[in-house]
């Protein structure tokens, strides 16, 4: 039953990338040049051609049927598939017979068949043929009746009994017309079935958003076409044609430059159309899914996939390229243009790819660092992976670099890739200090405030980034060109990266400062009172060397009361109220923005990751966006460099 799912699930998308392909076809099809070639040819006089609007009205014609096939149910659009294979069938039994008849006429032989070797062996080979047509189009229409299908062998029968070749050429003319007769009777039986198909679907079209509304009708829609699958085999089998083309075209080998020159114009030829950009985009989801998959199996095996993130799921890539080609154009470029872009495109998904793959490694290789886990190949496998994460954006920074000229555009494009490779350096830092308190077998002094630094450095680099982004793009848009897409980008960038960012960091500032100050205000427990005590911290729960005294007379170390007064400003066991009633209220809604050092046992950090990734997508994809439009600007003003 799970192979037969299967298959259907396969045929439900195999089936339905053909529309798909006539779509493509018919955008690219310009009716006005196609006709003006054909008055410059032979083909003027002829009377099909002499009407342009027939032809037009074909063209439309074609666009609704391509879409009736791809919304067709799989059952009907398996019927349909087999109708068109048997025709197909009957006129290659067509062609066997006109060709047999042909022969004969040419060989001038009207005597019996067995007293000829060459006829004998036209005789059979024909009738071996029109023997399997026969029977494969009984078996494709699932019919015992297979002389429906056999007046393809009446000119063969005829030979056979001696008919003289005139008489055999009229015969086979009969079996042609006798076909087509069946067929125009098969379609006449058959007219109303399309209008039953289309008054049942719009019957339970009406239903469906009766009942359900019409978000319910388009998810319906979307899940049972499988239209991320659908349009990702479409392009693939679009940019398998475009490279069997290339190389079925060339002789000679191919240098590695060239083969990178030819890579970026194959995938610009193959996203000219906007059926062929959804595809493309599609296609950049499911690998990005495909790599972070890898990732997270890389790091944890099977594991990885109890607990999955729905930001990590390719989508933010795939969107991002669709917002940078809409933006810039990219369809209406030339197609070496569109190459130039394309490149930087690119880059920009793959720098997007490794920051969720950062996302991904960054709490993993924390909590590492903070168990206490012994295995040695858990490490290795977190470490290489920063390794790679640090090494590899800086690579492609630097590759960049070399093919394009450096300016203020292009320093925003690489800052994203920069930025990483400072996080993963970060990430590693702080899992280094994990690892150095592990060895001790005590905690490492102000480890919390190391942490806070860190990222802080981090964050405050990334804001500098979205504030510069900003500035020139408001720049760009008073002094350049002013678009309506443009100045919303900028609007939301503003908001979401640097108005909330600064209101967030500095809340979380305030609750650090505020927290310390209460730390220093607090009595410290002597010697004789810790003996007194005779208890463990009630946070990390270690022995007490050294405390700080509430109010309500309760022993924590400070560097631990410290961190849960990131969180919330009570007591850990009475959960009285330990700060003045003068704070802001709005002081308190921002340590949990804060990965480490809001989080008291630093064996779970990066539970706070989900809130972080939403942040990191929402300013990669403005910022990115933000630095195509400063690309396409600098591209109308001083032409597109290619090298």
């Amino acid at each position: 039953m799970l192979v037969k799912d299967k298959l259907e699930a396969v045929l439900n998308v195999g089936l339905r990338v053909p529309s798909i392909m006539l779509l493509e076809v018919l955008y690219r099809w310009d009716v006005s040049s196609f006709f003006q070639k054909i008055q410059r040819s032979s083909l003027n006089n002829n009377p099909l051609f002499q009407y342009k609007y027939l032809a037009l009205y074909l063209h439309y014609v074609g666009y609704i049927l391509s879409l009736v096939l791809l919304t067709l149910p799989r059952q009907h659009l398996v019927k349909l598939y087999l109708y068109v294979l048997t025709a197909l069938l009957l006129f290659a039994g067509h062609q066997v017979s006109r060709d047999y008849v042909r022969s004969e006429l040419d060989s001038g032989y009207e005597g019996p068949l067995y007293l000829e070797a060459l006829s004998m062996n036209r005789f059979s080979t024909a009738l071996i043929a029109q023997l399997v047509v026969c029977t494969l189009c009984s078996c494709v229409m699932q019919t015992k009746r297979i002389w429906l299908f056999s007046a393809h062998l009446l000119p063969l029968v005829a030979r056979l009994c001696l008919v003289p070749l005139e008489t055999i050429v009229f015969i086979n003319r009969f079996a042609m017309i006798f076909t087509g007769l069946e067929v125009i009777y098969f379609l006449a039986s058959n007219l109303l079935v399309p209008y039953n198909l289309a008054k049942t679907a719009y019957r339970e079209l009406v239903q469906v958003v009766e009942v359900y509304g019409l978000l319910a009708l388009g998810m319906s829609l979307w899940n049972q076409l499988v239209l991320p699958v659908l349009f990702m085999c479409f392009w693939l089998v679009l940019f398998a044609l475009q490279i069997y083309t290339y190389f079925s075209s060339r002789d000679q080998p191919t240098s590695r430059e060239r083969l990178l020159f030819l890579f970026l114009t194959s995938i610009a030829e193959c996203c000219s159309t906007p059926y062929s950009l959804l595809g493309l985009v599609f296609t950049v989801s499911f690998v990005a899914l495909g790599v972070l998959t890898l990732c997270k199996f890389y790091l944890q095996g099977y594991r990885a996939f109890m607990n999955d993130n729905t930001m990590h799921r390719g989508m933010t890539e795939g969107i991002t390229l669709l917002i940078l080609a809409v933006q810039t154009g990219l369809i209406e470029l030339q197609v070496i243009h569109r190459a130039f872009l394309l490149s930087i495109i690119l880059f920009i998904v793959v720098a997007s790819i490794l920051q969720s793959m950062l996302e991904i490694a960054d709490p993993i290789v924390l909590a590492l660092g903070a168990s206490r886990d012994k295995s040695l190949w858990k490490h290795f496998r977190a470490v290489s992976l920063c390794l790679f994460l640090l090494v590899f954006p800086a690579y492609m920074a630097y590759m960049i670099c070399q093919f394009f000229h450096m300016d203020f555009w292009l320093l925003i494009i690489i800052s994203s890739s920069i930025l990483t490779s400072l996080q993963v350096l970060g990430t590693l830092l702080i899992y280094i200090l994990f690892m150095v308190e592990e060895v001790r077998k005590e905690p490492v002094q102000n480890m919390d405030d190391v942490i806070y630094y860190v990222n802080g450095t981090y964050r405050l680099l990334e804001f500098l980034v979205a504030l510069v982004v900003v500035a020139y793009g408001v720049s760009e848009t008073v002094f350049g060109e002013w678009t309506v897409m443009g100045s919303t980008i900028i609007f939301i960038h503003s908001y979401y990266n640097v108005w909330l960012r600064a209101q967030l960091g500095w809340q979380s500032f305030l609750m650090r400062r505020d927290a310390v100050n209460k730390i220093k205000s607090l009595p410290t427990a002597s010697d004789l009172q810790l003996e007194q005590y005779n208890d463990i911290c009630a946070i990390c729960y270690q022995d007490m060397k050294s405390a700080v005294i509430t109010p309500c007379s309760h022993f924590f170390h400070a560097g631990c009361l410290k961190k849960w007064l990131y969180v919330q400003e009570t007591c850990p066991l009475c959960h009285k109220q330990l700060k003045s009633q003068s704070q802001p209220a709005n002081a308190t809604a921002a340590p949990a923005q804060d990965i480490l050092p809001a989080n008291p046992n630093p064996a779970e950090a990066g539970q706070g990751e989900p809130v972080a990734s939403v942040d990191a997508s929402l300013s990669q994809g403005f910022t990115l966006s933000l630095s195509l439009k400063l690309l396409s600007a600098k591209q109308r003003r001083i032409g597109v460099p290619l090298s």
